[in-house]
């Protein structure tokens, strides 16, 4: 297995720029892994592939402004943070640039364009991982001060940053969204569960280690990044249920592939968890806490990508991409859907 056995051509075209309105408009490509069927439909029609007693788990992280741009309180030279993970009160991994000219025991100033507010960023140590360890003066002024960080692919600004946001969003911490849920509107969600299927929220905070490229020939020399995550006794419980009932687990992004995968146990039983979170899935992998997955259309090369030829088939995943760029679907985060069954 190699990294290059994940590769495919992407014209730019495809790469989705603003988002579809509303939601539930985007389409939806229905891949069957048992033969390979592809189905073609838009996402709102969803509900005609779920079932009375399936369980729907989604990530209901909400995405930080964890983008800051300052300058240096020594020198004055602009400098740019992206927050990563919280590792303790006011400290932060982050990324920040330019990283060769940022040591530690620089302190960076971030403040708004009427200088009514401001942080004082302390720059404390380097980790091995080309991030920086940092202590924020006031958390709190994050709302105020940051930008909500979007890929670098996606070049037009977002109108409605709460559009960068899954319409259950609730606990903050990620740096990117949870994409498989942007395609969810409460309408949806509402019209969903008075069907009978069982809605069960987890938190993963997306941070390095979903956009992290694989920059190794052989995949298996890559190595994911930490990312904290909670799965609740409640939400264990209606798992471990489900699981035990023989009812369909429909995991709604790999954020919640792996942290359902990080939990169950062998016997079926799911257990509670507050902690981090760096599985890494490959073909190969066996899975045992997810029966369906929805999913958007992912980069090349890319973990992300590995995990659901994981779950598929590398040539059934790719075949249903070339399919997809065929029929001009929208990749990426503002793109288009996939569902595996």
């Amino acid at each position: 297995m190699k990294t290059s056995d994940f590769d495919y051509e992407l014209p730019q075209e495809r790469i989705a720029q603003t988002p579809v309105e509303p939601r539930d408009q985007s389409r939806l490509l229905v891949l069957n892994r048992e033969n390979g069927a592809i189905e073609h439909r838009r996402f709102f029609k969803i509900i005609n592939y779920l079932k009375p007693g399936d369980v729907l788990v989604l990530n209901e992280s909400r995405v930080i402004p964890a983008r800051l741009f300052g300058h240096k309180v020594d020198g004055g030279g602009k400098v740019e943070f992206l927050l990563l993970n919280r590792v303790g009160d006011s400290v932060w991994e982050s990324l920040v640039r330019p990283g060769r000219r940022v040591k530690p025991g620089t302190t960076v100033k971030v403040e708004s364009e009427d200088y009514k507010a401001s942080i004082s960023i302390e720059v404390q140590s380097k980790t091995e991982n080309g991030t920086v360890m940092v202590r924020l003066s006031d958390e709190k002024l994050l709302e105020t001060l940051g930008d909500v960080p979007l890929p670098p692919y996606i070049h037009a600004p977002v109108d409605d940053p709460e559009r960068y946001q899954t319409v259950y969003a609730k606990t903050k911490g990620s740096v990117a969204a949870p994409t498989a849920g942007l395609h969810f509107t409460s309408a949806l969600l509402e019209q969903i569960s008075s069907s009978g299927i069982e809605l069960v929220f987890v938190t993963l905070h997306v941070g390095l280690g979903s956009f992290r490229p694989v920059k190794t020939e052989d995949p298996t020399e890559h190595s994911l990044h930490q990312e904290y995550f909670e799965v609740t006794s409640d939400a264990a419980h209606k798992l471990t249920s489900a699981r035990k009932e023989g009812r369909r687990i429909v995991a709604v992004g790999t954020t919640a592939v792996r942290s359902l995968e990080w939990v169950t146990q062998p016997d079926k039983e799911i257990k509670p968890y507050m902690g981090w979170n760096n599985l890494y899935i490959l073909p190969g992998y066996e899975f045992r806490g997810v029966d369906a997955l929805i999913t958007n259309f992912h980069l090349p090369r890319s973990t992300l990508l590995m995990l659901v030829a994981a779950f598929a088939g590398r040539e059934r995943i790719l075949a249903a991409y070339e399919e997809a760029i065929q029929n001009d679907y929208r990749f990426y985060s503002f793109g288009d859907a996939m569902l595996i069954i």
